[in-house]
C-alpha cells in the first residue's frame, strides 16, 4: 500500500553537509556520547540519494545546544534507534512529557466545532491539563471546562469564574502508546473508536513555544444511498465533525479551585496579543496571514514513523512541489475535506474513509512571521509546522472456517506519522504574484502543464459532443466522463454516492 509520510528523496540532505542549527531537532536523549562522537554518514553512489539523516534531539528544536551530526535510525537498525518496546516507550514518554506535559500549567483554548459544511456548530472555553506526579512516572489528564465567568472592570470589585473539572485518564510509560504517538513537536491520539457513538476519533497536536494547535476529526459510520443503515456493516466512515482549539499555556495556580476569584485569562485573545506582543519563539494567533504566505522556500527537519521502519529523522533543504501540500488548501483530490482558518491554520482529512484505503489527516500551522526590520523581532524567520497521520479503518476480520464470511472489523490503526519543523529560507523563484495567488487557491503552476491544458481545452471545444437525451429520466445528461472513470479507478471513494 502506498504511503505518503516519507519526504521526496530529492529533498534529503547528507548529515555531513547539514547546518547544525537545523540538525538539532531529533535524536533520542538516551544516545550515548560514544555514538555522538563516532557516528558518521556512510558514502554511497552519487546516483542514489543518501538516506542518512541528521539529528541530535528528536524532541524538537533546542535553542543554544551544541549539535553533532549523527546517523539516526534507518530500517537496518542504527545504534541510536529504539530497538525494543521498552526503549520505544521510553522515547515516547520523553517526547510526551517534554512537549505537552506542563507541571502547574494548563492548555487553555476555545474548542470550536465545525460540521461537514464547515459551519461552526459549537464553541466551548476549556483547558487540557496534563499534570505529572513528583517523579514524572505518571501523568494525569483532566479537562477543565469554564461554565461561567464574570469579569469586573473596576478596581474595588472582584472577577469570578466557575470551572468544572472532568477526569480523563492517567498515563504511564507502558500505557501511553496504546493511543498516543509522538514525533518531535507533534502528536497524534488515535485513531480510536468512541464507545457510545461508534465514531472514530483522530486527534493531531502541534506545539510552538507557549502555544499549541489541536484538531480532532470525528468520522461516523455511513451506508450507500438506498441501503438501510444498520442492515449491514458500515460501508464507510464519513466526516461528521472537526474540532479546532488554539491553546495557550496558563498557570494552573490561578484556577486551582472550581470557583476562583481573580482575573481569569483563559484562552488566547486579540487584546492580550496587542497589548503584550508574544516574544520571538511564541506564536501569534490573532494576526492577518495572507494566502501566499504559505508559498515560500522552507527548510528544516522532518520526523517520520512507520510500523515497519520505526522512527527516522530527515533534513529537508528544499521542499518539492509535490510535498508542499500546505500550499494546496483544497487538497490533492476531491475526496479531501479541508478548512483554512484565521491565524495561519489549515486542516485536511478524508471526506470518507473506506476499508483498504489509507486516509491522511493533516494539520499545518504558521505560528510566526518574519520579523520586521528595526523591531525586536528583526532577524526572526517565519515558521511552518506540519503533522500528518495516515489512518486505516474498516479492515475486515475473515472467519477461520469460511473465507467468504466476515465476522467483524479490526480496530482502526495508525499507518504512519510525520512531523515537520520548518523555517522560511527564501522566496519562490520564477513565480509571479499571479501564479502565487493561483497556488494559494489550490492550483499548482507549471509552464509545461499550462500549455498542455490550453491545448486540451482547444481540442475539447472542437470535439465536444452535444448533451444526450435520457428518455428514462426526462432530462439531459452528459456522456460518461473519461476523467471521472480514471478518478474512480485511482480512488474507489469517488464512486461512492454517500
Amino acid at each position: 500500500m502506498k504511503s505518503s509520510y516519507l519526504p521526496s528523496l530529492t529533498t534529503l540532505v547528507v548529515a555531513l553537509g547539514c547546518d547544525n542549527s537545523v540538525c538539532s531537532a531529533f535524536a533520542p536523549s538516551t544516545l550515548s556520547r560514544h555514538h555522538l562522537q563516532s557516528s558518521a554518514p556512510s558514502h554511497r553512489s552519487s546516483s542514489q540519494p543518501t538516506l542518512t539523516s541528521t539529528t541530535n534531539n528528536p524532541h524538537g528544536p533546542v535553542h543554544n545546544s551544541a549539535a553533532s551530526n549523527i546517523q539516526l535510525h534507518i530500517s537496518n537498525g542504527s545504534p541510536d534507534a529504539p530497538k525494543t518496546p521498552e526503549e520505544d516507550a521510553a522515547l515516547q514518554w520523553d517526547l510526551f512529557t517534554r512537549h505537552h506535559v506542563e507541571k502547574d500549567g494548563e492548555w487553555w483554548g476555545t474548542w470550536t466545532s465545525y460540521d461537514y459544511m464547515g459551519d461552526v456548530v459549537d464553541s466551548t472555553v476549556a483547558a487540557v491539563s496534563l499534570q505529572p506526579n513528583e517523579d514524572t512516572s505518571s501523568v494525569t489528564q483532566t479537562h477543565r471546562i469554564l461554565t461561567s465567568s464574570t469579569q469586573s472592570d473596576c478596581d474595588t470589585c472582584f472577577s469570578s469564574s466557575n470551572v468544572k473539572t472532568m477526569p480523563v485518564a492517567t498515563y504511564t510509560p507502558s500505557t501511553l502508546g496504546r493511543r498516543h504517538r509522538c514525533g518531535s513537536v507533534g502528536m497524534v491520539v488515535g485513531p480510536s473508536l468512541l464507545p457510545k457513538s461508534g465514531m472514530m476519533s483522530t486527534e493531531l497536536t502541534l506545539r510552538h513555544g507557549d502555544g499549541r494547535v489541536r484538531v480532532t476529526f470525528q468520522h461516523a459510520p455511513v451506508w450507500e444511498r438506498g441501503v438501510e443503515p444498520g442492515s449491514c456493516p458500515p460501508q464507510g466512515l464519513k466526516l461528521f465533525r472537526a474540532m479546532v482549539s488554539k491553546e495557550k499555556l496558563r498557570s494552573s495556580a490561578v484556577m486551582s479551585d472550581d470557583s476562583t476569584e481573580g482575573k481569569f485569562k483563559g484562552p488566547p485573545n486579540a487584546d492580550e496579543e496587542k497589548d503584550s506582543p508574544p516574544a520571538p519563539g511564541n506564536p501569534r494567533f490573532f494576526r492577518p496571514v495572507p494566502p501566499f504566505a504559505w508559498h515560500n522556500k522552507w527548510a528544516g527537519t522532518s520526523w517520520t514513523w512507520g510500523p515497519q521502519s520505526g522512527d527516522r529523522g530527515w533534513a529537508i533543504q528544499e521542499m518539492d512541489e509535490a510535498d508542499s501540500w500546505h500550499g494546496r488548501p483544497m487538497g490533492d483530490t476531491t475526496s479531501v475535506w479541508s478548512l483554512r482558518l484565521p491565524g495561519g491554520v489549515m486542516i485536511q482529512c478524508p471526506r470518507v474513509i473506506i476499508g483498504g484505503v489509507a486516509g491522511l489527516c493533516r494539520l499545518a500551522w504558521l505560528p510566526e512571521d518574519e520579523g520586521e526590520v528595526g523591531t525586536v523581532d528583526d532577524g526572526n524567520k517565519a515558521k511552518l509546522l506540519r503533522v500528518e497521520a495516515s489512518v486505516m479503518a474498516l479492515e475486515p476480520i475473515i472467519s477461520d472456517d469460511d473465507d467468504d464470511m466476515m465476522v467483524g472489523f479490526y480496530p482502526p490503526s495508525l499507518g504512519s506519522l510525520r512531523c515537520d519543523v520548518l523555517e522560511k529560507v527564501g522566496e519562490l523563484e520564477g513565480a509571479t504574484l499571479e501564479e502565487r495567488e493561483r497556488a494559494a487557491e489550490g492550483f499548482v503552476w507549471s509552464e509545461v502543464e499550462d500549455k498542455a491544458d490550453a491545448a486540451v481545452s482547444v481540442a475539447s471545444r472542437e470535439t465536444m459532443k452535444p448533451l444526450e437525451e435520457n428518455p428514462s429520466s426526462g432530462r439531459t445528461s452528459a456522456p460518461v466522463d473519461e476523467v471521472l472513470s480514471k478518478k474512480i479507478e485511482a480512488d474507489p471513494r469517488n464512486a461512492l454516492d454517500l
